[in-house]
């Protein structure tokens, strides 16, 4: 910064003069400094959040893939982003006069900030982590995904691999079965619920009735003679036209409109969305990813189950259309940023993650990288 001033007289004049473009220089780096801590907070949270939402994403379908492989998953939670600035400030000044020549100033200033980045990992396992995994979905957490605005019909799906004598593709709950599952009835009966739901005729309401859970599935006096409602009844051969229907755990024979469920793990419901990624055709023939056969011999295609709600594409090539994409075992598995039912999925799938794994507090070690040092 150059400022030119009219020639002095005597040098103590010059110096005075120096001193007080010091001091300006030196209060507009200060006022400049005081602002960086809310310009860096409100960019760099941003970037924090997008860097962790992001690769919690990348690591839900990259363990999607294992599943398919039958390879182990393993999770790694950020429990923890620490980030320290360190600022540094300079000044200076400088004054040349020479006789018959207006005096010159020359001012500068610098600032300088390191950032050092801590991020904490902690691994996913234990005994408590595996009872979380393992154990079957609460009917509290369905009732409070349905509260939440999704769909029935994909939280069912998803959740439930029975209704009564109905199967959702129970054998998907794990590593991928050699036999064809049974599963067209069970989508039926969720299409016309869904139906209810678009009407706004229906709601689930969860209670604690004698010590058991349930869910209690309303259907307004408007809608309980619609033929959607009718339809469901007949499926799941309960009575038609009632307001009320109660689904539970029960083992005991079914009551007066009782429907008795089967709820995936969270480790079910992983397995059974890896049945929608579709393994390179080399794979396949390499015997790296199981084929599941028909009755009739012919290789069955997991898109009649999940090709409605979740597909993960791969190809060789990295994808530029991809909303997510993994590389693993040499290949780019993906979802198309324009499948909107297949990121709906995947959104879902991330909350029933942190909501049945988030509870966990494990005392297993942990790894902390000191990324900017």
């Amino acid at each position: 910064l150059m400022i030119r001033r009219p020639p002095r007289s005597t040098r103590k004049e010059s110096s005075a003069a120096s001193d007080v473009y010091k001091r300006q220089i030196l209060l507009v780096l200060i006022v400049g400094c005081a602002n960086l801590g809310p310009t860096t907070l409100k960019s760099e949270r941003s970037n924090y959040n997008l860097a962790v939402q992001r690769t919690n994403d990348e690591e839900l379908l990259l363990n999607l893939a294992r599943l398919k492989y039958r390879d182990t998953p393993f999770f790694m939670e950020v429990s923890s982003v620490a980030s320290q600035f360190t600022l540094s400030t300079s000044a200076n000044a400088s004054t040349t006069l020479e006789s018959g020549l207006k005096g010159l100033f020359g001012l500068g200033g610098s600032v300088g900030m390191i950032e050092r980045p801590t991020v904490t990992y902690s691994p996913l396992q234990g005994d408590q982590f595996i009872q979380r995994v393992l154990s079957p979905l609460p009917l509290k957490t369905i009732t409070l995904l349905y509260h939440s605005g999704w769909s029935i019909e994909r939280i069912f799906q998803l959740c439930f691999q029975r209704m009564n004598n109905i199967k959702n593709a129970p054998g998907a709950s794990g590593p991928t079965p050699k036999n064809a599952p049974q599963f067209k009835k069970f989508l039926e009966t969720l299409k016309y619920l869904r139906e209810l739901q678009t009407l706004d005729v229906l709601n689930l309401s969860y209670n604690i009735e004698s010590g058991s859970p349930r869910i209690i599935l309303h259907i307004t006096d408007e809608g309980k003679n619609l033929k959607a409602a009718q339809n469901f009844a007949r499926l799941l051969n309960l009575e038609p036209g009632l307001e009320r229907y109660f689904i539970s755990f029960t083992q005991k024979q079914n009551g007066f409109g009782e429907i008795k469920v089967v709820t995936r793990s969270l480790l079910g419901v992983l397995f059974y969305l890896s049945q929608g990624v579709e393994a390179p055709q080399k794979d396949v023939n390499a015997g790296k990813v199981t084929r599941t056969l028909k009755k009739s011999g012919e290789v069955f295609d997991w898109k009649e189950v999940t090709g409605e709600i979740l597909r993960v594409r791969s190809q060789s090539k990295r994808p530029d259309n991809a909303a997510l994409r993994v590389f693993y075992r040499g290949t780019w598995f993906f979802i198309k940023d324009s499948d909107l039912k297949s990121k709906s999925t995947f959104s879902l799938l991330s909350q029933i993650f942190s909501l049945q794994a988030g509870k966990i507090k494990d005392n297993s070690p942990v790894l902390t990288l000191g990324v900017g040092q």
